[in-house]
Order: C-alpha cells, then structure tokens, then sequence
C-alpha cells in the first residue's frame, strides 16, 4: 500500500471513530490536530501526500500524524514490493502489532459496521490488550456476558436481526 493510500485510510478511520459515517476530509483533519495538537499541517500538503506528488514526510510530519492517528511511525511509508500486509515485523512494540491487525481486521470487516467499529474503536484505546483480557473474562462468564448486552445494547437482538435480513436480501438480489 503507498502512503497515500494509507491516510486516506486513515482519514476514513479517524471519520468512523469520531460517528461521521464518512471519511474525515483532509481539511477536517489539518483542523482537528491544529484543535487537538496544537500542530498542523495544510490541507493542501495532504493532497500532495495522498496524490503521490509529495511520495515522502518529513520526519516531523510523519511523527505528528503517527501520534494524531495513534499508529506507528513506520506504518506511515510506503509498503515494499510484494508486502504481505499479513505479516508483521518484530520491529515496533506488541500493541503497535496489535492495534494494526485489528485496523486490518476492521477494514476486512467494514460492512459490517458495528463490528466495524468495535474493532477500530478497541486499536484506538490505549491499552487494546487490556481490552481484550477483559473481554476474554467476560466471555468465560456467559452470563454476564447476556446481562451486558441487555443492559448496553438493548435493542441488539433486533439490530442483528435486521443486519441479518439485509444480508439476505443482498444475496438474493445477487442471485
């Protein structure tokens, strides 16, 4: 994947996370790090990263948008030849490891949205191993795990329901 590529998926993210629906547009990101960091950089230097005018970062630059999207430095370059994005180096920290298979994960799974976004939401936290931990001692007590949903998601039966119904209806029009 090149590097464009790459904050463009980020931007669609970072839009999800914050309940755009939509990707975060370029000029919607320059202005949440310049709210949020107190540094920016334009607009318009996205568009020449993402077009592939601008093929490299500055170290700065890459360091002020790994720490934006909470992602390693070094996922911010351009992808070797023949990358298998499958495998991951031991160079980075487990959580970085961590954190970008669940990106990956989320983006296999982007039609399904409210999986979608467990998975993005669970690499943006900052302990996403803690998360899993926890979530692993809530499936080996089922029942908390039924008295959770009811009482964090009560309409959920309903919405699997209807996720499952549209589902069907789309392979039958495929058919």
């Amino acid at each position: 994947m090149k590097l464009g590529e790459k904050i463009r998926y980020l931007r669609a993210v970072e839009g999800t996370l914050r309940g755009l629906d939509r990707e975060m547009s370029q000029l919607e990101l320059a202005r949440a790090m310049q709210k949020e960091m107190k540094k920016s950089i334009s607009q318009s230097y996205l568009s020449q990263i993402e077009s592939g005018t601008r093929p490299h970062l500055t170290n700065t630059t890459r360091m002020l948008l790994a720490k934006f999207f909470k992602v390693h430095p070094g996922y911010l370059v351009d992808d070797p030849e023949g990358y298998n994005t499958e495998l991951i180096s031991d160079v980075g920290a487990l959580e970085d490891k961590l954190d970008l298979w669940l990106v990956s994960g989320a983006e296999r799974f982007r039609k399904d949205v409210e999986v979608c976004k467990a998975l993005l939401a669970l690499a943006k936290h900052s302990d996403s191993r803690k998360c899993l931990v926890l979530l692993n001692e809530i499936l080996e007590t089922p029942e908390l795990l039924d008295r959770l949903m009811q009482v964090l998601k009560p309409d959920y039966e309903q919405d699997l329901q209807a996720y499952k119904d549209t589902k069907a209806a789309e392979r039958k029009a495929n058919a």
